[in-house]
This record gives structure tokens, C-alpha cells and sequence, in this order.
């Protein structure tokens, strides 16, 4: 099991992977959940996959894609967009209820967004909890190299149940919420003092 950041600069560097990537979060979000999100070319995407942003992927060495997910900084701006969560709250996505958070969405170089996190419906049960530890694993060290400490993320709102067996110290940012037959709820992770 691999796992590997992507970005804008290095996306050359693997192959197919970034698009590994989206044809994975397609055939999760779309084909299997059945939501309503822009797709092309098999791929699923919106308007935060920018160069601003960064891809953290589990994969194996033939480029299958096991989970994934993005992270944009908070500070990220793009026409009249900013990052998911706080453009929600502003009301700018009618799929998110405005009331996702208690307070005003942070903005700061401190903490990133961590949106689209999946793991692959069709991994197998008996290595799922591994895939999932190794991508927020990964997800931290990636948001510590960026020099920031935690990460905003919506989230199903079991989160509890799993947060320590991946080791990172999370709250809860908002109520939950039902969205599309979900139970979620924003969540920061706090990444500061995990080991490096």
C-alpha cells in the first residue's frame, strides 16, 4: 500500500494517478451514492480541484485507487469561491445547509480544508480501518509540511467512534446534520501534535 500528495507540480511525475483519482471519487460520489456532482471523462470534480489545493491518495503499485481526499487552504480564493465549507455557509452551494458551523468559518494559513475524503466502497473489509489510518496519517504530515496544524472537514458523523484509533485529537465545529440521508457534522482535526 502506497500512498503519495499530489499536486499541480508534480502531478506529471505519476502517471495516472490524478485522474486514478477522480474516476475513483466518481465511481463512489456519483455511481455508487448516487449524488449530484459535475463529472467529465469518467471523472468526477468542482471548483476547489485548483491549484491551490493538494490530493493525499492510497493506492497500490499498479495505481488503483483505495481513498483519497483533497485539501485547500482556507485562505484559498477563486472568483467568488473560497473552500467548501465556508462557501456553504455563505450560501454559494445548495447542496450544504448555511448552518454547518457554529462560528464563522476560520480562515488562516494555520488550517486547510480536508473535502472529497473516501475510502473505495469496494475495499475489502479486511484492510479498510488500514487504508483509512494510513490516508489520515498521510493527510497530517501533508498539512504539517504546508505549515499548518489542523484541517476542517465535513464529516459522517460517526466520527467518534474511529478518531482514536487514527490518533488525531478532533471537536466537533457545528451540529449534525442530515445530508443526503447522512448524518455529518464538521469536524476540525487538530494535527499538532501528532508524531511526524
Amino acid at each position: 500500500m502506497l500512498t503519495t500528495t499530489l499536486s499541480f507540480a508534480n502531478l506529471h511525475n505519476h502517471g495516472e494517478l490524478f485522474a486514478n483519482m477522480l474516476r475513483a471519487r466518481r465511481e463512489l460520489f456519483i455511481v455508487h451514492n448516487k449524488w449530484d456532482l459535475p463529472e467529465a471523462l469518467g471523472m468526477e470534480y468542482d471548483q476547489y480541484d485548483t491549484p491551490a489545493s493538494r490530493w493525499v491518495v492510497v493506492h497500490d503499485d499498479q495505481g488503483r485507487v483505495l481513498a483519497g481526499n483533497r485539501l485547500t487552504p482556507t485562505t484559498a480564493k477563486c472568483g467568488i469561491y473560497s473552500y467548501m465549507i465556508r462557501d456553504a455557509q455563505r450560501g454559494l452551494l445548495d447542496t450544504i445547509p448555511a448552518n454547518l458551523l457554529t462560528d464563522e468559518a476560520p480562515v488562516g494559513d494555520h488550517i486547510w480544508e480536508s473535502s472529497r475524503l473516501f475510502v473505495a466502497h469496494d475495499v475489502p473489509a479486511a484492510i479498510r480501518r488500514r487504508v483509512h489510518a494510513q490516508l489520515i496519517q498521510q493527510l497530517g504530515e501533508t498539512v504539517r509540511s504546508l505549515g499548518a496544524t489542523h484541517c476542517l472537514t465535513l464529516l459522517a458523523a460517526t466520527w467518534p467512534r474511529w478518531a482514536d484509533r487514527v490518533g488525531v485529537k478532533m471537536r466537533a465545529m457545528g451540529p449534525v446534520m442530515d445530508i443526503d440521508a447522512i448524518d455529518n457534522q464538521v469536524v476540525e482535526m487538530d494535527f499538532s501534535l501528532t508524531k511526524h
